[in-house]
């Protein structure tokens, strides 16, 4: 690598207010302020404030809402009728 072009790569904390949920890695982020976190391990990180991390992501939670994809497609047939075969091969 060339020096001196590339961001400082440090170690951050990401901080997830919405579930009180953080996590120590290492990033090229700066933080917009000064804020600091003293770790468990006792050393003082950068901290940056989250909207949503895996803690809080109702993909990752189990949360999320199953579509009920079936009744959308008996919906728009019983609206729109069901193409048959025939017609389907006709219209090409």
């Amino acid at each position: 690598m060339k020096p001196g072009i590339h961001p400082a790569y440090r170690p951050v904390v990401f901080r997830d207010k919405a579930a009180d949920f953080a996590f120590l890695t290492r990033s090229t982020a700066t933080p917009a302020s000064g804020r600091t976190v003293v770790w468990t391990d006792g050393n003082t990180y950068p901290v940056i404030d989250v909207e949503i991390s895996s803690a809080s992501h109702p993909f990752y939670t189990g949360t999320a809402r199953v579509l009920d994809t079936a009744g959308r497609v008996e919906r728009f047939e019983r609206r729109y009728g069901r193409r048959t075969t025939e017609a389907r091969t006709e219209t090409r």
